[in-house]
């Protein structure tokens, strides 16, 4: 059991950074981190983390153990729980990780049906918008609304959305509507900074991928103030739709370069591929999928399309 908590320790001292943060996290003293990692490099005869005053990191022993050990205490964590959950019900604290307009919007209702059927799972939801990586342990699950996959992860597919291109009616009144994609060079663009495709935005011309660098007039990496902006009439934005619902409902923007639409964007759900699933993550994914699919309140031509398998 020492040699165990032993690696457990050393691999969240690679994960954290620093002596002093696993210190923190597991209420002991920084001196009894040191001694669990001395303890561990003289069992095993070699070094395995480079101190400086500056930075730790690790030796070449030390990437083969850390990358070997963490697979080990995954796999023995995964199966304590799994057999744990055997004619049990359904318990734990879930991690996960959404975006801020989606998770703030959808996911808090789809927790709240969620935990009415298992109420004894809680649920730590962050939101920010963006990618985490699920292989540093910090999240069970991320909700991406993407183009694109990372490898070695299993994405379940709960909905979709689509990308399009807004403007407030004040906007164009004074302004004027851009009828073609060139036009909008001569416009004032509102640039969301955190998007996969970088400084651009992408259209669908003809069946063809076309990519545009933004002439940006104000740029944020928050969604939410981007369409407060583009609302107030200080410029065009492109934005997934399930992000300007209410302000298409309001009649304060609207959808403008319809022909120009890319094809809809995924919403998954993301999680590690593992050989236990815990019964926690398990059932919250078959729920979000049922749950995304029988609520099709919001697929009419006004919303987000939903119940098919880039962070917004």
């Amino acid at each position: 059991m020492a040699k165990l908590t032993n690696i457990q320790v050393f691999c969240r001292i690679v994960e954290l950074g620093t002596f002093a943060a696993v210190a923190r996290e597991m209420n002991l003293s920084a001196m009894m981190i040191s001694k669990y990692m001395a303890q561990l490099e003289e069992s095993l005869g070699v070094t395995l983390l480079n101190r400086t005053t500056r930075q730790l990191s690790m030796t070449e022993a030390g990437k083969i153990y850390y990358y070997r050990s963490k697979q080990l205490l995954d796999d023995f964590s995964e199966l304590e729980e799994y057999t744990s959950q055997m004619g049990r019900r359904v318990k734990g604290t879930l991690k996960i990780s959404a975006p801020i307009d989606f998770g703030g919007i959808y996911m808090v209702p789809a927790i709240d049906a969620y935990q009415r059927a298992y109420p004894d799972v809680n649920i730590l939801m962050t939101l920010h918008n963006s990618r985490v990586n699920l292989s540093e342990g910090s999240f069970d699950l991320s909700i991406l609304v993407t183009d694109t996959l990372d490898q070695g992860v299993v994405a379940r597919k709960i909905a979709q959305t689509r990308l399009c291109t807004y403007a407030s009616p004040g906007y164009i009144a004074e302004y004027g509507e851009p009828q073609t994609i060139d036009e909008l060079n001569s416009h004032r663009c509102l640039h969301y900074t955190d998007t996969p495709h970088k400084d651009y935005w992408v259209f669908n011309d003809g069946g063809e991928e076309v990519r545009i660098k933004a002439n940006w007039h104000f740029a944020s990496n928050n969604g939410r103030a981007l369409c407060q902006a583009a609302a107030l009439g200080m410029g065009i934005t492109q934005a997934p739709e399930l992000s300007v619902m209410n302000y298409l409902e309001e009649g304060k923007l609207i959808e403008i370069l319809t022909d120009f639409r890319i094809p809809s964007l995924e919403i998954y759900a993301i999680y590690l591929q593992r050989r236990f699933l815990p019964a926690k993550l398990a059932t919250f994914v078959h729920f979000l999928v049922k749950y995304f699919a029988e609520n099709n309140k919001l697929t009419d031509t006004r919303k987000m399309s939903l119940g098919s398998s880039k962070g917004v």
